[in-house]
């Protein structure tokens, strides 16, 4: 029942369930109920000598008494009330739900909130004194309002915290907000306020950028862009500053060279991107079109013959044992040169058949040295069916040469075939560069092998899943590399219908195309460690970076995205000590994380003013659980130091 009840007749109850407050929300709660008066009824329940407890409204309850306090209300003010009744527990129960079901408004729906209000004629000192806030807090929601489309979108939905939604408000600029917020879609590490705020504000390209040497200088200066210089800088080492204008100017460039390219070649489309390779996303939901490396002219067939004969002209140089030192030197760097000239005709491109195009489609990409690239592969949207619909069609010989095996009896089959397979593997053993070409076909092959076709051997060597998922780091030297060395692979051979044509076709290539396919299906294998103790750990993997004199500052470099952010500031200060002692210690220990993260950058990436051997130290060092090693020798450091381990699991607990 709803009833008007006299303000000195309201008493608290004991069942109230709610026994602490907020001073500063108090305060906020009695300037909205005097500009607004109380705009949700008090519950109470009756109780001796006239008057009502109120079991859900405590606040409202003691805000209205200080006002009747301060004058602003009379003291005969009267109070609408929801007047319930019920034993002590259902009171109770009443008084927890009304203040348990309470869902606070999202940010995003307060600044629309405040916009609102402000457009209809209030100032900003008018909302913050009616709802009891700060001019500060009125002024930020409003902010948030003023955040392009794109993120406040995120803000309303959750997917993106109040503190990210500040790190976009650092600058007014919604272009570079949504680039930024566009960029770090595809982020495959854990992005932080401080992330995003570094990189609305600082982040720059370099003149020698792919996207920079595309657009070139005079068409980005024409369309707006700034840059700056500082004192040792040339036009390769200078900051580009407005990165999403230069986005924009290298994503249109890209669209008319793709457009170019799609007319010269014919092709149904050629889609762009500003990357160096073609990422996996962009082919998902694409079927790969079979073609073949274009056939020799006459005349190239011609100068190979050529070359051949010269070929075995010169061989037979070196192994005749009356050819003198001389003789042999020169017939050495002739075979360099004509094997060099043979390779040349022989890695032709591969060519789709002219009835493909219509419905063909490839990727254009930019080259690290800032030049459209079409990789010459090529995709349809339409879903390739092979001629054989995988159906088993018995194969007629003849009455006389037809097999029957009617007559024997299912076990004598299986032993007959395991002694069969026996037959072909000795065989096999014997012939290593066979067993070597079918090993890696087998495994390069599984890739785009018919589930339904059976399968000739149990070999595999499927892709090393990451203990990340969905993690790519396409920005990484190493990872660019592998990629650009996976779509440099002759792939000429999988035109074939057949594992047999297939297999056929692989073993006519060059023997440094298929020692790639070697390289390529084995390295794929590596799973994924850290040069520290745990899950993480892999020896063998310590003892191939040794082999191989691995040195992982020419492949990764610490940034604040992938690791400064990401760890604890005493780290990054202990990396500076490594590189420039206290004195370089001394310069950054009083900054923030965020403005150290981003420093630690500069510095470690060699883009500072300073000492030679400092920035020598600086170049060469990396965390030492991402080097290698000899596990028999580690590193004194990291085994008197466990935080690297530390440090190591935090990383991957935060990737994850």
């Amino acid at each position: 029942m709803i009833q008007s009840i006299h303000l000195k007749k309201l008493v608290q109850s004991p069942r109230n369930v709610r026994k602490s407050s907020d001073v500063l929300a108090d305060l906020q709660l009695r300037a909205d109920i005097a500009a607004r008066g109380l705009l949700q009824n008090l519950v109470v329940r009756k109780a001796k000598r006239g008057k009502f407890e109120v079991e859900a409204g405590g606040r409202r309850l003691a805000q209205l008494q200080a006002l009747v306090e301060e004058g602003t209300l009379p003291k005969n003010h009267e109070v609408t009330c929801l007047v319930i009744e019920g034993e002590e527990s259902e009171v109770r129960e009443a008084s927890l739900a009304e203040n348990f079901q309470r869902l606070a408004m999202n940010p995003a729906d307060e600044a629309q909130a405040f916009a609102a209000i402000i457009e209809a004629g209030a100032s900003t000192e008018d909302v913050a004194r009616r709802f009891g806030l700060t001019v500060r807090f009125v002024e930020g929601r409003l902010r948030l309002a003023g955040l392009a489309p794109c993120v406040f979108e995120a803000l309303a939905e959750g997917a993106i915290t109040l503190d990210m939604a500040k790190a976009y408000g650092a600058i007014s600029d919604i272009d570079r907000q949504a680039h930024v917020y566009a960029e770090l879609q595809d982020a495959w590490y854990q992005v932080t306020p401080d992330t995003i705020r570094r990189m609305v504000l600082d982040a720059t390209v370099r003149g020698s950028d792919p996207r920079a040497v595309l657009v070139g200088r005079d068409a980005y200066l024409a369309a707006g862009g700034r840059i700056e210089r500082e004192l040792f800088d040339d036009e390769a080492s200078e900051s580009w500053i407005d990165v999403a204008l230069l986005e924009d100017l290298a994503q249109k460039a890209m669209d008319d060279a793709a457009k170019k390219v799609a007319e010269e070649h014919g092709l149904a489309w050629v889609r762009p991107t500003l990357g160096n390779y073609v990422s996996h996303d962009l082919v998902e939901g694409l079927n790969r079109l079979p073609c073949e490396p274009a056939p020799l002219t006459e005349e190239e067939a011609r100068e190979l013959s050529d070359l051949e004969a010269d070929y075995d002209r010169t061989a037979a140089i070196l192994e005749d044992e009356d050819s003198d030192e001389s003789e042999i030197a020169k017939a050495e760097e002739e075979l360099v040169s004509i094997d060099r000239a043979m390779r040349d005709l022989n890695d032709r491109p591969p060519v789709l058949a002219d009835e493909l195009k219509s419905e063909a489609g490839a990727f254009l990409v930019l080259s690290r040295n800032g030049e459209p690239a079409l990789v010459p592969q090529f995709y349809t949207e339409v879903e390739v069916i092979d001629a054989d619909d995988g159906a088993v069609e018995p194969v007629d010989a003849g009455a006389d040469t037809k097999r029957k095996s009617g007559a024997l009896s299912q076990r004598l089959l299986d032993e007959l075939a395991m002694q069969r397979r026996d037959i072909l593997a000795i065989h096999l053993a014997n012939d290593p560069a066979l067993a070597l070409d079918f090993m890696v076909f087998t495994l390069a092959d599984a890739d785009g092998h018919d589930w339904r076709a059976k399968k000739a051997s149990t070999l595999v060597g499927s892709v090393a899943s990451g203990p990340v998922a969905g993690f790519e780091a396409k920005d990484a030297p190493a990872s660019a590399a592998l990629a650009e060395f996976a779509a440099s692979l002759d792939e000429s051979w999988r035109s074939g219908e057949t594992d047999v044509e297939r297999f056929e076709r692989f073993r006519a290539l060059s023997d440094e195309a298929r020692s790639a396919w070697l390289g390529h299906v084995v390295s794929r294998t590596l799973v994924a460690s850290l040069a520290c103790e745990g899950d993480r750990s892999a020896p063998l993997h310590e003892i191939l970076g040794s082999l191989l004199e691995i040195e992982t500052a020419h492949w990764w470099r610490p940034t604040a995205a992938n690791f400064f952010d990401r760890v604890a500031k005493a780290r990054t200060l202990e990396a500076l000590d490594a590189a420039g002692g206290p004195e370089l210690v001394s310069r950054y220990a009083g900054s923030k994380k965020a403005e150290l993260a981003s420093a630690a950058e500069r510095i470690f990436s060699g883009n500072f003013i300073g000492e030679a051997d400092v920035k020598t130290r600086a170049e060469a060092w990396v965390p030492e659980f991402m080097r290698f090693g000899s596990p028999e020798e580690p590193v004194e450091d990291e085994a008197a130091d466990p935080a690297d381990d530390e440090v190591a699991h935090e990383i991957a607990e935060q990737a994850a």
